[in-house]
């Protein structure tokens, strides 16, 4: 397989990378620039937002552009923002840098999606998508620890200014390595749209926002609640995010194994309710230091196991539009994403963090609902669905 494939993949991670590194920054970003801890947290919910809804728009405004020089003048948009955040003296530049971050890395991760199974052997595209989209989930899950660990030994600037020096790297790579590569026609926004006509579909989508969102309610605030209910240290804190990132990158292997093994249904019902009871028991567990890990690594695989299968049901459940679902599926992952955040910014302003953990099981929860629908409409054009 070409081996661009995977150059792709490192270019996804960094653009994903600046998405939630904020999350581990929190405090040190509310101190310097003198702002509250739910003022910080919001850099992930508008990042996530734009993020969500630049995606599609972006992508028809530029169907016409040939995709290698569309990434190269994103990149340096990227870069641009990057730079921004670096040198922010202010919490309105800082903001106006992850609006910059966002909107280019919304079309980037497009674009390497998009680029990844045109590089390849027909046999190879559906690898060659899967590799980049590791990239994607691997920096949603380990940019936290790598932006904590530079931001606890330098400053909160510190992984912005990684971020800039391998965007840099990643405009020079992109201008020598990749080919050129012609644009095809886009779906238009109502078409995509259409689709949520369907009860089936669009319940599932409904879940995948609503159990983001429950996640995201605790895990962008994970950092002040460790400190808050233990005590911890900035080393200690390190590790309890990079032990959740490896988990979370390998519930996605293990979410997909179980859907093959147990049906897509199955696997998405069940990673629900577990996935609602941890995070709702998880305050109760941080007196005893083991069983608080214990927790945490299953939390962390819960969070991305359903993420695979929930994909799988969309397919199965709307075969003839498969590709504007996992389009319509990544949007409603990151609203969950910047609506939790919003949410938990909220609580953490006016209540104990430990509140977190309690309405964001609440959200999961609800989403296991809204999955019973979807499961239970029927779909005449739907293929045959595991059990």
């Amino acid at each position: 397989m070409d081996k661009r494939v995977y150059f792709l993949m490192i270019v996804s991670f960094i653009i994903g990378m600046v998405e939630l590194i904020i999350s581990g920054l929190l405090d040190l970003i509310a101190e310097d620039l003198h702002v509250t801890i739910g003022a910080a947290g919001f850099l992930v919910t508008i990042f996530s937002l734009i993020f969500a809804i630049a995606s599609p728009i972006l992508l028809i405004m530029t169907a016409k552009i040939e995709r290698k020089k569309l990434t190269i003048n994103f990149l340096v948009l990227f870069l641009l923002g990057n730079i921004i955040s670096v040198l922010s003296p202010t919490y309105s530049i800082l903001l106006i840098g992850r609006v910059i971050t966002a909107i280019s890395g919304a079309l980037l991760i497009i674009l390497c999606l998009v680029m990844a199974p045109r590089i390849v052997e027909p046999k190879y595209r559906g690898r060659a998508i899967g590799i980049v989209s590791m990239g994607v989930s691997g920096s949603l899950v380990l940019g936290v620890p790598i932006g904590l660990m530079l931001g606890e030994m330098f400053s909160w600037r510190a992984p912005f200014i990684l971020i800039s020096v391998l965007t840099a790297l990643s405009i020079v790579g992109v201008y020598f390595w990749m080919d050129r590569v012609a644009p095809r026609p886009s779906v238009p926004i109502g078409v995509q749209l259409a689709t949520l006509k369907s009860r089936k579909v669009l319940f599932a989508h409904i879940t995948t926002f609503l159990y983001m969102s429950g996640h995201s309610v605790l895990y962008t605030y994970l950092k002040p609640f460790v400190q808050e209910t233990m005590g911890l240290g900035a080393a200690w804190i390190s590790i309890i995010f990079l032990i959740f990132g490896i988990a979370a990158v390998s519930g996605g292997g293990i979410g997909g194994a179980l859907a093959d093994t147990l049906g897509t249904k199955k696997t998405v019902v069940y990673a629900i309710i577990i996935f609602s009871i941890v995070i709702m028991v998880i305050p109760y567990t941080t007196s005893i230091l083991p069983l608080f890990l214990i927790t945490l690594i299953i939390w962390g695989i819960m969070s991305w196991a359903i993420s695979p299968a929930m994909q799988s049901y969309l397919i199965e459940s709307s075969p003839e539009t498969s590709e504007v679902q996992q389009s319509l599926s990544n949007s409603s992952l990151h609203f969950g994403i910047a609506f939790g955040a919003f949410v938990g910014g909220l609580i953490i302003g006016q209540a104990a963090t430990n509140v977190n953990a309690l309405i964001g099981g609440l959200l999961i929860i609800v989403s296991l609902g809204t999955m019973y629908i979807s499961m239970k409409t029927s779909n005449p054009k739907a293929s045959t669905n595991k059990a």
